[in-house]
């Protein structure tokens, strides 16, 4: 009889990023072979999509060969109150981050805190690198990509084109990628810089609420879900950037003293 031992019978190893460089090339790779899939298969957006697209008849003043129907769920009272609440809490914590900032700032000497400081920059930065400029200013406005609603596949008037796709004929706020999922991912980075003895307590809710922000977000067919996936990801790579970026400076100063 042979005898296999334990070490024969695991799998390869998974090894994760022991560094913080390391994890900010990770997820910036990941990001971008998402892309990739999703650029090579289209059609698992519209897949997607057309889970949440009810189709109905059209009425007589219908063009021949129309879509009609809609996404259902955005006109549920609950989801549309919870989609606002959802919209907002990002900047409502940031305004109270930049208050609790400005009071670290007001402190001087011993009583300064510098790491407390630091963290709340490497926040409030990633809010303002990724879910406002990267995806607001930049992506949603050059991007082009039309929302699923707006496509002749769902009802729309325009064509649809894949992720990352300069083709798109939206004009403004356009679908790629969401900026709604962006700032659900920044939340959930903030749980890194949350008390030990908080984080499990809130670890439940801003996950929750991570999750559900890009998951109404396609199921309003407002996006594809690569605009969810790769918006709510490009926090993530922004945050771990900025704290690689950080670390860095902080052991180059360690190294001059």
């Amino acid at each position: 009889m042979t005898v296999f031992s334990k070490n024969r019978c695991r799998g390869p190893a998974i090894r994760l990023p022991k560094t913080t460089f390391g994890a900010f090339m990770l997820l910036f790779w990941m990001w971008w072979a998402l892309l990739a899939v999703f650029r090579a298969f289209p059609g698992i957006d519209i897949y997607f999509s057309q889970l949440f697209f009810v189709g109905a008849d059209c009425d007589a003043t219908a063009a021949a060969g129309s879509i009609c129907g809609g996404f259902p769920y955005r006109d549920v009272a609950t989801f549309d109150l919870l989609r606002t609440v959802f919209f907002r809490l990002p900047y409502v914590v940031a305004i109270v981050m930049v208050w609790k900032l400005v009071e670290c700032y007001q402190q001087h000497g011993a009583t300064f805190n510098a790491a407390r400081a630091q963290k709340l920059k490497v926040a409030l930065g990633t809010l303002l690198i990724g879910p406002v400029l990267l995806v607001n200013v930049v992506l949603k406005e050059h991007w082009g990509r039309p929302r699923p609603i707006q496509t002749d596949i769902f009802g729309g008037a325009l064509h649809f084109v894949e992720a990352g796709s300069l083709a798109g004929k939206c004009v403004s706020n356009c679908s790629f990628v969401s900026g709604e999922a962006a700032s659900a991912g920044w939340l959930l980075c903030l749980l890194l810089f949350v008390p030990k003895s908080l984080r499990y307590a809130l670890a439940p809710p801003v996950a929750a609420i991570s999750i559900l922000t890009p998951a109404m977000r396609l199921s309003f067919g407002a996006h594809y879900l690569s605009d969810v996936v790769l918006g709510w990801l490009s926090s993530l790579v922004v945050f771990a950037a900025l704290l690689a970026l950080t670390e860095s400076q902080q052991h180059q100063k360690n190294s001059e003293i």
